[in-house]
């Protein structure tokens, strides 16, 4: 089946713990964001999925057959006009070059590139120009798992916007499960349909709280206001402020004039607040 389970995952570097007891699980179709504080082992977490770290303690099952990455810099090869790098994972693939070419131009297009643009160089491509190329370049393999390692950081807000849009729509095309680090709660809250806040503790980063704040409208339609109501709920969970390092919240931190039940960011079947507890190991029910 093709499902990512992790499974009582640790991690160290030599003496100092990175991830402690993770349990997490995705499915075909959907977005689970990893957020948290500098240092809390998102992105080991994800490239222990990719295999670019090998594995100390747990288990993966990976059932997904074709993984692609896009990372915070678009890595794009300096020698090679934007079309050969969107067309780079075809190649790989054998793909003849007329129909690598093909597709990629096609792909390229829909993300916003024009077709002069594929002529250039990386270096004659402005930053947001080198991010449609590097989302184009991973979802031209079609993947059914992409891992996504804060690719829009860089990006002004409404080139974000976009990409995000575009993102989505190709999710929804291809059936594409996404796993998303960030460091941006509106962000998550925009992309997934589940969220695992992550915080550091004394054998490594444990996820403390998982789910989603407000009842779930679908991704591709939330607005702004429903972002905004979310992440003033989520930042109101104490596990969550004590994972940034927030002072405690007062009671009118959250309002609840939206009408939006309250009682949807207690719920256990929308939301998990999962203890954080250094004197011993729990196991994290998904």
């Amino acid at each position: 089946m093709k499902t990512l389970r992790l499974d009582a995952v640790s991690h160290a570097f030599g003496a100092r713990g990175v991830l402690d007891d993770i349990e997490l699980a995705l499915e075909p179709g959907r977005t689970l964001a990893l957020v948290g504080p500098s240092g809390c082992g998102k992105t080991t977490l994800l490239n222990l999925v990719a295999g670019l770290v090998p594995l100390q303690e747990g288990r993966i099952a990976n059932g997904f057959t074709r993984s692609a990455c896009m990372f915070q810099q678009p890595r794009l090869l300096p020698w090679r006009r934007a079309l050969a790098n969107v067309a780079l994972g075809l190649q790989a693939q054998g793909v003849a070059r007329a129909e690598r070419e093909r597709r990629a131009t096609a792909l390229a297009l829909r993300m916003g590139l024009a077709a002069d643009d594929l002529r250039l160089y990386p270096s004659a491509l402005s930053g947001g120009m080198q991010s449609r190329a590097a989302l184009a370049r991973a979802l031209l393999v079609e993947p059914d798992l992409l891992l996504l390692d804060e690719p829009f950081s860089a990006l002004d807000i409404g080139l974000k916007a976009e990409l995000h849009a575009l993102l989505l729509a190709e999710q929804q095309r291809l059936g594409t499960a996404v796993l998303l680090v960030t460091h941006d709660l509106a962000e998550a809250l925009r992309l997934a349909d589940e969220v695992a806040v992550l915080a550091v503790g004394d054998d490594g980063g444990r996820i403390v709280w998982q789910g989603l704040p407000l009842s779930a409208a679908a991704p591709a339609v939330r607005g702004d206001g429903w972002v905004a109501r979310a992440q003033a709920r989520l930042i109101a969970e104490p596990v969550v402020r004590a994972a940034f390092g927030l002072p405690p919240a007062v009671e009118s931190a959250v309002d609840d004039s939206d009408g939006v039940d309250a009682s949807a960011a207690r719920d256990g079947a929308s939301a998990r607040v999962l203890p954080l507890d250094s004197g011993r190991r729990r196991r994290h029910a998904c």
